[in-house]
């Protein structure tokens, strides 16, 4: 199925949205629902103390704590957590103080502060963990009851920081472990370093992760001895390590799913008995058990122990997903005017896991010649749509090859402010097999039906295309939404001609490619880079149909120009090629866990030649980009400009989704 013009367009309206869903639920946070409700934590909370009375002690809470400190203090203490829940009287207000002081001290510990003292005082009534002199605290608090809030305070000195001397990973004989086998940069500790618990665990993770690895599926930290120096303010620690042996993977055992036969999602696993153990085959496993449209959730659990044949044995537990789902969205752009949405989904027809979509989309669909969007050219004959229908069986008799079928009819148009686009009224239909060789490599065969009008400044082509699709796919990328390593490679090729029927001799081609490098090891700072190319050969440039021809221009291609805006043009406008060269380039650079940069580089142009023969000069644009990394992905901001000016193009262009640009 091809790429449909007008509704690709870069949705800049989804920006403003959020912005009217922060104005709209603002005053949701306002007084009397601050606690309900705190949009992002923009509004603060209500840290008022309960009112007073005669059946409890109510108590408002001081921390008197520095930075980081303070923060722990409220996460680990009851009397701040329980703040809003007053107890019966003051013995009881005793005895949640007298708990906080082990984890509030634990907290500390967690932080390097291993010489901490913790104060906690109604008045001039103190307690020490050392001295908790619980009566007097208990008699100063009931002098509150039905007076006021009794003035609660938590007082920490943390003392020094200590840090660490030395660190030694050793073996259960007490080897030192060699840098060849686990290097120093895996530990990832230095002397000088604070004596943090919490970076002591992150470090005992990292030395379980990089023997499993290495093929160790049982490999652990037997024990972390830390030695505290509290004249030096000091800490050596010794981490006794077990890699455990090299071991491949053993015998995977099915537990689900329940509506639909076993076999399908056993033709989604793609570890073979024999093959090499690592965390990362796992996760592949689970992220292609949930491609499967009636799968909801994958669990792997590894055996703790090896089989006879010194083998990791495995269950996979598979959960079944709600068989229906239904939706729909509403959304306006300035440059695509509203558009909405609606789809039911059937994720288990007959019983085998088949997934049945059927989609309705209403948009703003103007002739093709129209270059302005103003509500006041607004008429109802300018509205376009789209019907579809897409069907999937996957797993045919339990094999690797899945069944599709996808329909359509449309009416679109890709007319845009300052430039002349095309308009399509257009039927499709299209059945092909897939074959999956791996997690990261599938191609696929089938026939295409088209017919349709197509209409812009070459004139109006009436068309019909039956053909056979072929087209390929490899990835071998950490992750769909935020790759940091691996490449994409994707080709089709497609050929329609005279003798099954089309009205016309066209043979099509598309490839495009991507790459991601990390610079370091963290893979903070990322190098990508992306080449497009495309060609169609068998017929001239006004003999193929306007949505049939290459465009370049947009958020997923040149960024800064307006979509589908760069091709060969004649005196009205952009008529489109048959032929495309793209590139991208860029930097990713993760400056905090969350907030990341991106300079970036882009170029390309379509070209009336059958292969790109850069006889039109190539359009450049650079910008930079921000990402806010979510636990879903990144959340893109992209700000791109143009060093060309063309018709329908600004001096800047802006560009909000989710997930990278490529």
């Amino acid at each position: 199925m091809r790429n449909r013009g007008s509704q690709s367009r870069p949705d800049r309206a989804r920006l403003a949205l959020i912005v009217a869903v922060a104005a709209v639920l603002a005053p949701l946070a306002g007084a009397g629902s601050a606690r309900a409700f705190d949009f992002f934590g923009l509004f603060g909370s209500d840290d008022s103390p309960p009112a007073v009375s005669k059946t409890a002690i109510a108590y408002k809470v001081t921390i008197e704590a520095a930075g980081g400190v303070k923060s722990a203090v409220m996460d680990s203490s009851s009397l701040y957590r329980l703040r809003k829940d007053p107890p019966p009287d003051g013995d009881a207000l005793a005895r949640r103080a007298t708990n906080d002081f082990g984890p509030i001290l634990d907290a500390l510990w967690g932080l390097g502060y291993y010489d901490a003292t913790v104060t906690i005082a109604v008045d001039r009534a103190a307690m020490t963990i050392v001295s908790p002199d619980v009566a007097a605290f208990a008699r100063a608090a009931d002098g509150y009851r039905n007076r006021a809030a009794a003035p609660v305070t938590i007082k920490v000195d943390p003392g020094p920081m200590f840090q660490l001397a030395s660190i030694r990973v050793v073996d259960g004989a007490g080897e030192v472990f060699s840098d060849e086998a686990l290097p120093a940069r895996v530990v990832a500790l230095q002397p000088g370093d604070p004596a943090a618990a919490a970076a002591l665990r992150a470090a005992e993770a990292r030395i379980v992760d990089w023997f499993r690895n290495q093929g160790r599926p049982l490999a652990k930290v037997l024990s972390i001895a830390p030695v505290v120096n509290h004249a030096t303010h000091t800490m050596d620690v010794t981490f006794v390590a077990a890699p455990g042996p090299v071991a491949p993977f053993g015998e995977a055992t099915l537990v689900g799913p329940k509506d639909f036969s076993p076999s399908i999602a056993r033709s989604f696993l793609y570890i073979e008995p024999g093959d090499p153990y690592s965390p990362r085959a796992l996760a592949d496993a689970r992220e292609s058990l949930r491609q499967i449209p009636a799968v909801g959730g994958v669990r792997i659990a590894e055996s703790p122990t090896l089989d006879q044949f010194g083998r990791l044995p495995y269950q996979v537990d598979i959960q079944d997903r709600l068989p229906y789902a239904v939706g729909a969205s509403a959304k306006y752009s300035s440059t695509n005017g509203p558009a909405g949405q609606a789809y039911w989904e059937d994720r288990n027809v007959f019983g085998g896991a088949e997934r049945l979509r059927l989609q309705a989309d209403l948009f703003y669909a103007p002739p093709w010649y129209v270059t302005s969007t103003s509500v006041h050219d607004f008429s109802i004959d300018d509205l376009g749509g789209r019907v579809s229908a897409s069907f999937l069986k996957p797993a045919l008799w339990g094999t690797r090859n899945d069944f599709l079928f996808d329909a359509l009819g449309e009416k679109v148009s890709t007319s845009g402010v300052g430039f002349v686009g095309y308009q399509v009224e257009d039927a499709d239909a299209t059945a092909a097999l897939r074959h999956r060789f791996s997690q990261n490599f599938w191609v696929q065969a089938g026939l295409e039906g088209q017919t349709g009008v197509a209409t812009d400044a070459l004139g109006r082509v009436d068309y019909t295309l039956v053909g056979a699709p072929v087209s390929v796919n490899y990835d071998t990328t950490d992750s769909k939404l935020d790759p940091t390593r691996g490449v994409r490679l994707a080709a089709s090729a497609a050929g329609f001609g005279e003798f099954l029927g089309s009205t016309l001799n066209l043979a099509q081609f598309r490839a495009a490619g991507s790459g991601y490098y990390p610079i370091d090891p963290d893979s903070r700072f990322v190098l990508a880079g992306r080449i497009a190319l495309g060609g169609e050969a068998g017929a001239t440039l006004d003999e193929i149909p306007a949505n049939w021809r290459f465009y370049a221009g947009g958020g997923g291609s040149v960024r800064g120009y307006a979509f589908n805006s760069l091709g060969p043009r004649n005196l009205f406008g952009v008529v489109g090629g048959r032929s495309l060269f793209e590139a991208s380039a860029e930097l990713r650079v993760k400056i905090t866990d969350t907030i990341g940069i991106v300079p970036f580089f882009d170029a390309g142009n379509a070209f009336e030649g059958n292969f790109p023969n850069f006889s039109a000069p190539l359009y450049a644009s650079a910008g930079l980009g921000f990402r806010y990394f979510t636990a879903i992905g990144p959340i893109r901001l992209d700000v791109a400009f143009p060093f060309d000016h063309v018709p329908g193009s600004g001096p800047v262009a802006v560009y909000v989704s989710i997930g990278q640009a490529f």
